[in-house]
This record gives structure tokens, C-alpha cells and sequence, in this order.
């Protein structure tokens, strides 16, 4: 029963969103990812996961309440400054995205020294936050909460959140995630390094200065939207859901192809 929810709830487009991206997005994330995974690397994760990233996904989203796991609910979310930079605000208590990826760098950099199991969660988490923290509202901005409830001429949506989390679904619908990522991949060696090189920290300060655009298209809690809306964050949507990938793939290749 709680998969047949899970699965309505990423089938209506215009529903509040459990997941940045909804399926669609972070399957792509992962699809762009794997276009640049080397060999040894793939054969490495296939010891622990021996199927398409792809299906393990929103993995995060569907367990968070799990029992075992309840404690990263918070962890899809995190918070900026001002300045964009990434702000370990107390009111997010049992960590964030950015704490997340951290806890997993460390694990993954030693993962021959942890159980199978441990090995699986730990990439779970990885291929689902690396997405997370590149989603424009999973981004916490010092600005009222995306909470909203919000419209485009005559489509409401649940909230501001909400839209943004299924902005992939709007840009591109009737595409595959794998057809979406060779179009998002158009990158050459040296821009993908570029884009993929410094810390997660440095990759939230990337995010929030491109991201906080979401917000000069709309004001916050604008409930009648520009009715461009989706057109003019197909950049902001395109070269984050890109860059996550780009970014992922470098940290793939780190752990794993040794």
C-alpha cells in the first residue's frame, strides 16, 4: 500500500512534492552521471548494486519515515546566507544535505572497510542528495518558505515548492531520463571538470548565486505567477540538473575507481 501512495503521489504532476526533482529529475541526475563513469568504476558499485542506479533514485524519499532511518528526514534540505553560502542553521537539527554528503564522503572514501550494507545506504544517499541540494528550493534562501500556494494562469499548484520540484516533468515530458541526459550533456572534459572540482560547500555557494533566480522571475509568496514562468527557469533547471550530474560522476570515480 505505502508503494502505491508513493507512486501516485510522483504521477500527479501538480501535487506537493515529497522529493527535489520528483523521479523523473533524479533519475536524470544519475543518467547524466553514468554517461561519465569509468569502467572500473561501474564494475566496483555493480559488487554492492548490481542494477541501474537509476531504480534506487528516490530510494531516500520513499524510506525517509522509515523507522531505522527517521532521523534524515531533514537531510534533503539545507540553508544559505546572504551571501549565498552554506549556513548550518540550528533550526534544521538533525543535519541537512550538505552534513549528509559529508557523513558520506568520509564513509565511501573508506568503504572497503564497511559491511555491503553499509556500502548501499551510503551510495543511496549520495545519488539522491547530490540531487537534493542542486534543486532551486531545496536551496533555503534567508526569504519565507516556498510554501505557498501559487498559479500559472489557470493551473494551481499545491505550492511554490512543489512547482519547482516537478519542473523537469513541465520542461521535458514525454522524455526519458537517459533522452533528457544526452541533451543536458554538452559539456566537453575540461568545463565537466571544472564544473565538478571544489566541496559540497562550494557547490551550495554555486547553487544559491544561480538559483536565488527562481526568485527574480517571482517575487516570494507571488501567488499569480509570471505566466513564463516555466520557460524562464529552463536554464536554472537544465544547468543544475547538468551540474549535479557532472558532480556526482566526479564522486563516483573518486570512491570507486581505484
Amino acid at each position: 500500500m505505502k508503494k502505491i501512495l508513493v507512486s501516485i503521489l510522483f504521477a500527479t504532476v501538480f501535487c506537493i512534492s515529497l522529493s527535489a526533482w520528483r523521479n523523473f529529475g533524479h533519475q536524470t541526475v544519475i543518467a547524466v552521471a553514468q554517461r561519465h563513469l569509468t569502467e572500473k568504476t561501474k564494475a566496483n558499485i555493480a559488487r554492492y548494486m548490481d542494477y541501474d542506479l537509476k531504480e534506487d533514485a528516490t530510494w531516500m524519499d520513499i524510506h525517509r519515515r522509515d523507522k531505522e532511518i527517521a532521523y534524515t528526514t531533514a537531510w534533503h534540505v539545507y540553508n544559505v546566507d546572504g551571501q549565498h553560502r552554506y549556513d548550518p542553521n540550528p533550526r534544521l537539527k538533525t543535519g541537512d544535505a550538505i552534513h549528509a554528503l559529508e557523513i558520506v564522503d568520509y564513509n565511501l572514501g573508506h568503504y572497503k572497510e564497511l559491511s555491503d550494507s553499509a556500502v548501499v545506504m551510503n551510495i543511496r544517499m549520495l545519488i539522491h542528495f547530490v540531487g537534493d541540494m542542486h534543486c532551486p528550493v531545496h536551496c533555503y534562501f534567508p526569504l519565507p518558505k516556498a510554501k505557498w500556494e501559487c498559479r500559472i494562469g489557470d493551473k494551481s499548484f499545491g505550492s511554490f515548492h512543489g512547482l519547482y520540484d516537478g519542473m523537469p516533468d513541465l520542461l521535458w515530458p514525454d522524455t526519458t531520463p537517459d533522452e533528457l541526459a544526452g541533451i543536458l550533456d554538452d559539456c566537453g572534459p575540461c568545463k565537466r571538470n571544472k564544473i565538478a572540482r571544489g566541496t559540497v560547500r562550494d557547490w551550495a555557494k554555486s547553487t544559491g548565486d544561480r538559483c536565488y533566480g527562481i526568485y527574480e522571475i517571482n517575487a516570494p509568496l507571488t501567488e499569480d505567477l509570471d505566466p513564463d514562468t516555466i520557460e524562464k527557469s529552463r536554464e536554472i533547471v537544465r544547468l543544475q540538473l547538468r551540474d549535479a550530474g557532472y558532480r556526482l560522476a566526479r564522486l563516483l570515480n573518486q570512491y570507486f575507481g581505484k
